[in-house]
């Protein structure tokens, strides 16, 4: 098959070579190539993970003094989402949670196929929304020994399942962080992609995917290739790829390009995409855009006073003190009342006005709300993270001197970040970022599928992305909960 002819049937999908690419850039790309360039990231992640466990299960009980709550809730997710807005999938690069995975897999590697039932996001998607409530339940943010416990059982599921099923089922289907960010990875400026598709015409191994043999032993596998299924030649954006760089180092022409492209250029086309399919046909992924955005505006939601007032009320009307029913309302309102409200009236918007199926076209238009979805959450984040960026200085230093080592100094606990005013403006713009690009990526897609009423299928769309973002300068402008520090 001609895989340029078959990657070029739409625009934006794969292309040539052009731009910038990291792969061959001198000093990253060397390191890129190296075999061991994810482990030489890996472990000194998997270090820190144990230092949080460690510090969340026998230091401070207090949350602002405990590197486990600080850095987990405050500065990892930061880096998270900025990671994702200038590179892409770093955190599933160098994620630590596969190390005992690997390890197990030098004694026994599994044959196993995970279940044909359970290879879709609904789990990852249910285990992201159990995640958020869970957070807000339990008050995670507040107990460095909760979340030490949730860091360890991150750990145990990742090697449970991995290790009893073959490939990255883990990764793939089931990790709620992994899910938030392959939707997030779609506006992401990098991607991992073929450099020539000529090279990939002539290729006859097809290493990429089935992983390069050893020619001492063909039986034996050197270099696994990809494991999420991601065939190069046919792969189309972020969505499902961890950026392990398995296709790098499998690859022998060294055609695997990680090259810049236009951020939401995957979400204005509908090509058949390898290991996904088309994401029209993909209602779980449809539906892991809708939980992510709405997500998004939700967990704002819960740290600004207003939410509270809710809550009282609904508790008083109800009768009740339970706090987990109250929330349990909360969030059913938020994630799957007002969303089918929404998208309803956007359905039937579209369907008046072009006389497009509501069930055929909101599947291949919900993925638009994924930049706005994430400009949201970056400017939530990234407040946090800035307004507390140097706050973990002083929790290091008194986590020092708790082993008895005050190399590190006395800790100063007026550290804190930029002020609040300087923040306020990087959080309009992240958010304008995100609205931009969900309204830019709806207007491409508007004029290529419905090319006689563009007008008719984005003005709805319009309309409704308009309000989210309307929604979520409200949030942002509201006095906001500093989780986890003194600040």
């Amino acid at each position: 098959m001609n895989f340029r002819d078959a990657a070029f049937g739409a625009p934006g999908t794969q292309r040539g070579p052009g731009g910038l690419d990291l792969v061959r850039l001198p000093l990253l790309g060397r390191f890129l190539r190296w075999r061991h360039a994810r482990l030489a990231v890996q472990i000194p992640m998997g270090l820190l993970a144990l230092v949080l466990v460690l510090h969340g299960l026998f230091g401070p009980e207090v949350a602002p003094k405990n590197l486990s709550t600080l850095l987990v809730w405050v500065h990892w997710r930061g880096a998270l989402v900025i990671g994702l807005l200038l590179i892409g999938n770093l955190f599933c690069f160098g994620c630590p949670l596969l190390l005992p995975r690997e390890i197990a897999r030098r004694v026994a590697r599994p044959t196993r196929r995970l279940p044909r039932a359970l290879r879709n996001k609904w789990t990852g998607l249910t285990l992201l929304v159990g995640v958020l409530f869970v957070y807000e339940w339990l008050d995670l943010w507040a107990s460095p020994f909760a979340t030490a416990v949730a860091i360890l059982a991150y750990f145990a599921a990742a090697l449970a399942i991995d290790a009893v099923f073959a490939g990255a089922p883990f990764c793939k289907w089931i990790c709620p962080i992994g899910q938030f960010n392959f939707v997030s990875s779609t506006f992401s400026p990098f991607e991992v992609r073929a450099h020539d598709l000529e090279v990939c015409d002539a290729c006859t191994t097809k290493d990429c995917i089935k992983g390069r043999r050893s020619d001492a032993e063909p039986e034996r596998i050197d270099q696994r290739g990809c494991e999420l299924a991601l065939f190069l030649p046919r792969k189309v954006g972020n969505i499902d790829c961890t950026f392990c760089l398995d296709c790098v180092h499998a690859c022998p022409t060294d055609n695997v390009a990680i090259a810049s492209r236009v951020p939401g250029d995957e979400l204005a086309v509908d090509p058949v995409r390898s290991g996904i399919g088309r994401l029209s046909g993909r209602t779980d992924i449809a539906v892991l855009v809708v939980l992510f955005t709405f997500g998004a505006l939700l967990n704002a939601f819960g740290m600004v006073a207003p939410v509270y007032a809710l809550q009282s009320w609904l508790a008083e009307t109800l009768g009740t003190r339970s706090e987990f029913v109250v929330l349990g309302i909360v969030f059913v309102a938020s994630l799957v009342v007002l969303p089918l409200l929404a998208l309803g009236a956007v359905a039937l918007a579209v369907r008046a006005t072009t006389g497009l199926r509501p069930r055929a076209h909101l599947a291949r238009f919900v993925p638009v709300l994924a930049p706005l979805g994430f400009g949201v959450w970056l400017a939530h984040y990234c407040f946090h993270f800035l307004t507390g960026l140097w706050t973990f200085v002083p929790v290091a230093q008194h986590a020092a001197a708790g082993t008895g080592l005050a190399l590190l100094g006395r800790p100063d606990w007026g550290m804190g970040g930029l002020s609040e005013a300087a923040v306020w403006p990087i959080e309009l713009g992240f958010l304008a970022l995100g609205a931009i690009g969900s309204l830019g990526v709806l207007w491409r897609l508007a004029r290529r599928d419905v090319p006689r009423r563009p007008f008719g299928a984005f003005l709805p769309w319009a309309a409704l992305v308009v309000a989210l973002t309307g929604a979520a300068l409200w949030l942002l402008a509201q006095p906001m909960e500093m989780r986890g520090t003194y600040l």
